[in-house]
Order: structure tokens, then C-alpha cells, then sequence
């Protein structure tokens, strides 16, 4: 994965330091996966090279800090987050901002928090949560959530990909289709 990172990275533009911004920020959110996880083909185990992946094949170059919050963001695995105490020596204040910004899922003022977000959080937000979404059917542990989460995607996270990117619209709005029918 961390191969595949460069090379996207490269592919649509990024130079050397920016790549290396990149790679540091996938190393770090990979450590509580590693500690964590024992099997690597976890659906949660690349889950941040993943994200990193969907913004730079589906939007193209954006902001580096978009890329390196998609990288550090964990929306759903607790367990699986970057400390803070470790955010705090690792990424600048405004990443930092950022990453304190953005809302879970299930957040009782999600639209209202969605809304407010910068752009490149905006787009490293909805990149990290369709990574999630798009393996939510492996997640066993999970089942119980499926149609809430359909729900919530329908009224808040599909229209706000509408707002912000019209390709991610496309795939939250695919995503919503085939998974209302396993619900």
C-alpha cells in the first residue's frame, strides 16, 4: 500500500516533500493497526492508504493537508486512532484544527459540522467515510448498524458529497443504491 501511495501521489503531481508528508502521515496512522489487528486482511487494516487512494484517483490533486487528515482520520475503530498526545508531535496546529473539526458518524449535528468544514477537510472527510462505507459489508460486527447507516447516508453524507465533489457524489450515490439492497 505504501508503494501505491507514492506512486499516486506522483502520478498526479506531488513532489518529493509532499510525498514523503504523505507516506509519514500513512506510517503513523498505520501503528495502531499494527499493534492492534492481527490479521492484515482486516477490512479496517489499509483502511488509511485507502482513503488517500479515493481522493487521489477520484478528485486529483488537492491540498496535501487533505490528504495527510485522510490518512490520520478514523471515523469509526476507536481503537484504532492515532493518539493524541502523538497528533500533537506529529502534524501542525492547523491539521491538528482540522482532525478536532470533523464529526463522526452518527453525530447528532453531523450536517451542521459537515457544512462548516474547509474544503480540504470537506474532501479528506468523505473520502475516509466512503473508504468505511465501501467495506461496510465485511464488517460482521457491524450489522446491526447497516440500515442507520444507509439512512444517514441518504440525509447527510450523500448530499454533502453533492456539495463538495460531484465524482464522490457519484460514488456515495452508488454506494447507496447497491447497499440499500442488501438491507
Amino acid at each position: 500500500m505504501a508503494k501505491s501511495l507514492v506512486t499516486a501521489a506522483r502520478a498526479v503531481g506531488y513532489g518529493a516533500e509532499e510525498v514523503n508528508a504523505v507516506s509519514r502521515a500513512f506510517d503513523l496512522a498505520m501503528k495502531p493497526r499494527i499493534a492492534t489487528l492481527e490479521d492484515d486482511h482486516h477490512p479496517a487494516y489499509l483502511h488509511p492508504g485507502r482513503s488517500v487512494l479515493i481522493l487521489l484517483h477520484d478528485v486529483g490533486y488537492v491540498d496535501l493537508a487533505a490528504l495527510i487528515i485522510a490518512a490520520i482520520l478514523e471515523s469509526v475503530d476507536v481503537t484504532l486512532r492515532v493518539g493524541h498526545e502523538r497528533l500533537e508531535t506529529a502534524v501542525d496546529g492547523a491539521i491538528l484544527a482540522a482532525l478536532g473539526a470533523i464529526p463522526a458518524p452518527g453525530d447528532e449535528r453531523l450536517i451542521e459540522r459537515l457544512v462548516v468544514l474547509g474544503p480540504g477537510a470537506a474532501l479528506a472527510t468523505l473520502a475516509e467515510r466512503l473508504d468505511h462505507l465501501r467495506h461496510l459489508h465485511l464488517r460482521e460486527d457491524l450489522i446491526d448498524s447497516w440500515a442507520d447507516t444507509h439512512q444517514e447516508v441518504l440525509g447527510a453524507w450523500l448530499p454533502f458529497a453533492q456539495r463538495t465533489d460531484s465524482k464522490l457524489a457519484t460514488r456515495y450515490a452508488h454506494w447507496a443504491r447497491t447497499f440499500g439492497k442488501r438491507i
